[in-house]
C-alpha cells in the first residue's frame, strides 16, 4: 500500500486554533506522533510517560497527551506522542476515532470515512 501523507491540523484538547501539518498516514503505529516543540508551542502538557516498542525492536518512553486533530473536516481528541522533530505520524488509533481507514479500492492512497466504502 505504501505510506502517503494527509493534511491535518493539531490543537490545544480545550480549543483554540489549528496549527497545518504534512503528516504520514502509518497505519503500522497506533498512536499518532506529533514533535513536542509543536505540542509545547500549542499548549498541550504530558499527562504521563509511557513506554512503547518500536520497529527495530527497541523499548523507548515516550510522554503522552492527548491533542484535538482536524483530519478530514472532523474534530477529534485523540491521545499523541510527543515525537522528535522530523516525526508527523497519524497512527491507527487516530484513523479509528476518526472512523478512517485506508481505501482498499484505490490505486492511489487515501483517506476515506468507512461508512463511505462498500465492504
Amino acid at each position: 500500500m505504501g505510506t502517503f501523507r494527509v493534511q491535518v491540523g493539531v490543537g490545544h484538547p480545550h480549543g483554540g486554533d489549528f496549527l497545518p501539518v504534512s503528516a504520514l498516514v502509518d497505519t503500522g503505529a497506533a498512536h499518532s506522533m506529533m514533535p513536542a516543540s509543536l505540542l509545547a508551542q500549542l499548549g498541550v502538557t504530558p499527562l504521563e510517560r509511557l513506554r512503547f516498542r518500536v520497529a527495530d525492536g527497541r523499548r523507548v518512553e515516550f510522554d503522552v497527551a492527548d491533542a484535538r486533530f482536524n483530519v478530514a473536516n472532523r474534530l477529534r481528541i485523540c491521545p499523541v506522542i510527543f515525537g522528535p522533530e522530523d516525526r508527523y505520524l497519524l497512527g491507527a488509533t487516530t484513523l479509528e476515532i476518526f472512523n478512517l481507514m485506508v481505501d482498499p479500492t484505490s490505486p492511489d492512497p487515501r483517506l476515506v470515512a468507512i461508512e463511505e466504502l462498500d465492504l
